[in-house]
């Protein structure tokens, strides 16, 4: 069940579970998967707690009826939920973190997605999480909108360690990693030890495909050749940016100046993290955007389903990356000569992702409310 797993984790791909609830953790589910699947790392986001505390798990109900006796606020307790469950995730992983020198074990709580584009609130948020939930293996996650780069750079001139999410375009991606520099030459400036900074940049997969797929099929004839090729292209760009700053792992590509001073100074490279890997066209293979972008130095987080699927049936080859680079790049360039505009497709990427976040967390907010209600009736 687990030798794909082995082999990927032997490649230099961290497996990280994109899912946590209560549920998980008290029956023993999330140290299992340490154990047994080569699991080092949690991500969670908005629409992951909306679907593990909204789901009527009986594992919320003491906390809940504790908060609602101490008449607090909806938001502060949907803060003590999400971070009590990050906390305990932490735990479960702090041997991890403890033998990897820090680099994986982490568990990721995100800021409120309706502060995504102000700036100081994101800010003021991510001290308040980091704060909070009180661990050093824990990344606070701020999403990578226009608004929320200075936050990143500033929040990691703080020393607070920074899972960046929703990146969809390459621009923005460079955009991150010259935030996460910048960040780190703030914290130099401070007399902070970089070594304890810890940060990946998480590159959304499936939804490129999902996007750029329905307007191939509007554009129809030969362009619908294109489609299922766009996401894994993307990525292994990505990946090609990623060695363009911080270097290859064979040092075949050189690292920047800035980024050579700051590894000087004991600095860790911010890892390219695949997110949203879940597979959403079923007539592609279940684990594609797992065994397709294995590189050294990278993070794929994984919805239970592809985590058992790769486990069970995914063909690990070595490194589907760096060999394709020529491939991705006229992969894109044919795409942009059918007509698709990349860069709306990237943008109405962020909104959406964005807009489904603040979506989750306002159903959430619904139903801790309701619950808050109904156990304070009984009081």
């Amino acid at each position: 069940m687990t030798d794909a797993l082995k082999r990927l984790s032997d490649e230099g791909v961290a497996i990280w579970l994109d899912d946590l609830s209560r549920d998980r953790l008290n029956s023993g589910n999330l140290a299992e998967l340490v154990q047994s699947k080569h699991v080092v790392g949690v991500t969670t986001n908005p629409t992951i707690f909306q679907k593990a505390i909204g789901g009527g798990s009986a594992a919320y109900e003491s906390q809940l009826r504790d908060l609602a006796v101490r008449k607090v606020t909806t938001d502060e307790a949907i803060r003590m939920i999400t971070t009590s469950d990050v906390r305990d995730a932490a735990d479960v992983l702090r041997p991890v973190y403890d033998a990897s020198n820090g680099r994986d074990g982490r568990v990721s709580i995100e800021v409120d997605p309706r502060l995504a584009h102000q700036t100081a609130a994101t800010i003021a948020e991510a001290k308040q999480l980091w704060w909070l939930v009180d661990r050093p293996n824990v990344l606070i996650k701020i999403p990578a909108t226009k608004a929320g780069l200075p936050a990143i750079a500033e929040v990691l001139g703080k020393g607070i360690s920074v899972n960046v999410t929703l990146i969809f375009s390459l621009e923005r991606y460079r955009a991150v990693m010259d935030a996460y520099l910048t960040g780190l030459e703030t914290a130099k400036a401070g007399g902070l030890d970089l070594s304890q900074i810890e940060s990946v940049a998480s590159f959304f997969v499936s939804r490129v495909d999902t996007e750029i797929d329905k307007r191939l099929d509007k554009i129809g004839g030969d362009a619908k050749n294109l489609r299922s090729k766009a996401a894994l292209a993307n990525a292994r760009l990505a990946y090609q940016a990623y060695e363009e700053v911080f270097g290859s792992a064979d040092r075949s590509t050189k690292p920047s100046d800035r980024w050579k001073a700051l590894e000087a100074a004991g600095a860790k490279p911010q890892r390219p993290l695949w997110a949203s890997t879940g597979v959403k066209d079923p007539n592609l293979p279940d684990t594609l955007y797992v065994t397709e972008l294995v590189a050294p130095g990278t993070v794929n987080t994984m919805p239970e389903g592809t985590l058992d699927a790769t486990g069970d049936h995914g063909v690990v080859t070595g490194d589907t990356i760096t060999p394709n680079y020529a491939d991705a790049q006229a992969v894109m360039d044919a795409i942009a000569a059918a007509g698709v505009d990349y860069d709306d497709v990237v943008q109405v990427l962020e909104d959406e992702g964005v807009e489904k976040f603040e979506q989750s967390w306002i159903e959430l907010l619904d139903t801790v409310t309701a619950s808050l209600a109904s156990f304070a009736d009984e009081n």
